[in-house]
């Protein structure tokens, strides 16, 4: 490891630690390295260009944001709200389920985490807290929960951008998801229900049963997009990238044709809110690129392997080990930093071991999500502090007990390699 490399590693992290922005902090690095180690500047442009636009799966991530955008917009979101409220309302905590519910149908939207919790989480927060029916800290705090399985259940923009960098098939990396995410949200449930019970949280208004088809049939139209989009990828009839555009377009038709709800100028206020979305994300991951190519460029990922390699670990032992890291790193950094400069670090080292890349990809995109829960530092609870007005504190307070339920299924994950295997290999992956 070269000495310009060890400065140019230094100034990120201490441009990131005063507060700069991930991106920002990353292309000043890497400007900084290749002045000391006397190559040319403008690699650091070429590299992120050609990362950028050299990639055609990365093309899904504006896609799947504007597919977002539009399911959230006008009455699509409430009339999906409904439908959870009618099929699980009705238990105690029902709400709470309501929240976890919801959670995995948008998941099949937007792919990202912070879009369901600032998006559909605020309007159940909304609802758990009217009248006091939950304290403030816990329905930020469930609603931060669920929105890890956002990423999970497919479409999952952290996903497409781990594909990017192991050469994994987005395809069998979705349909790898799909089984631990819903794993997730029964965790998350049983969890509630013990909760709902030890806090004598009381019963919520039930929709009558006879309503249940009419509420259903409001929302089938909106519930059939995941559908479109998973029967698009695994009938061989779309590529992912096709899918995503073929989402955005349906949810485009249904809001403003079907629904209509989504005005000319609000349809330009998505447009624009979709821009800028994808701005930010575009900018992170082009950063990241740039490092990716500095870290290639000083061989860490085959002298992480080499050492490794050295120890003689297992590879349980390892992936023991590897989710302690990212844990903690997840903390601290964003999701993209973690996937396109970190995760590359330890892919020779899996494969080296064994280790099914399609299984550890799941399995660090759930705890990379995890880390965004995780206190002091994790961005979900922010977000949901500055969109609710819930006192940091109380959030933060009432977390911790869904941090470890969720490591406890991760745990349960990296034990049981078939929960997230079994379902791309009943489509004929044989990897």
């Amino acid at each position: 490891m070269s000495m310009a490399f060890l400065i140019s590693l230094g100034g990120f992290l201490l441009l990131g630690a005063i507060g700069m922005p991930i991106a920002i902090a990353a292309f000043a690095a890497s400007i900084g390295y290749m002045f000391i180690s006397g190559q040319d500047v403008g690699l650091v442009a070429e590299q992120a260009l050609n990362g950028l636009f050299n990639s055609y799966v990365l093309l899904a991530v504006p896609l799947f944001i504007l597919a977002a955008n539009f399911m959230n917009a006008g009455t699509i979101s409430d009339r999906l709200l409904t439908f959870c409220i009618a099929i699980v309302g009705r238990f105690r905590g029902g709400l709470a389920h309501v929240n976890v519910l919801a959670s995995v149908i948008f998941s099949g939207m937007s792919g990202s985490a912070i879009a369901d919790a600032a998006g559909i989480g605020r309007v159940i927060i909304d609802l758990m807290t009217r009248n006091n029916r939950y304290p403030g800290g816990y329905a930020a705090a469930l609603t931060a929960a669920s929105s890890v399985i956002g990423p999970i259940i497919p479409p999952s923009i952290p996903m497409i951008l781990y594909a990017l960098i192991s050469g994994s098939s987005i395809g069998y990396l979705f349909l790898a998801g799909i089984v631990p995410g819903l794993f997730l949200a029964l965790v998350l449930m049983i969890l509630n229900v013990a909760i709902a019970r030890k806090r004598d949280f009381k019963r919520d208004d039930v929709v009558p049963l006879r309503e249940i088809p009419r509420v259903t049939m409001r929302a089938f139209p909106a519930l059939m997009l995941p559908v479109i989009l998973l029967y698009g990828i695994y009938g061989g009839i779309t590529t992912p990238t096709e899918a995503a555009a073929i989402a955005a377009v349906y949810a485009l038709i249904l809001a403003a044709l079907f629904y209509r709800s989504v005005s000319w100028k609000d349809f330009y206020l998505l447009v624009l809110d979709g821009a800028k979305s994808t701005s930010v994300v575009g900018l992170i991951i082009a950063s990241a690129l740039v490092l990716n190519y500095l870290v290639a460029s000083e061989n860490l990922p085959a002298l992480v392997a080499d050492e490794l390699a050295a120890t003689n670990m297992s590879p349980l032992v390892f992936m023991l080990v590897i989710n302690v890291i990212i844990l903690v790193l997840g903390c601290l950094f964003d999701a993209t930093t973690l996937l396109l400069i970190v995760v590359p670090l330890f892919l020779p080292t899996a494969e080296l071991l064994g280790i099914d890349l399609v299984y550890f990809g799941v399995v660090i995109t759930i705890n990379i999500m995890i880390g965004l829960i995780t206190p002091p530092y994790g961005i979900l609870l922010f977000v949901l502090n500055g969109v609710t007005g819930i006192p940091l504190r109380d959030i933060i307070r009432e977390i911790w007990v869904f941090v470890a339920a969720l490591i406890g299924a991760l745990i349960v994950l990296v034990l049981i390699p078939d929960m997230v295997l079994w379902l791309p290999r009943l489509f004929g992956y044989t990897g």
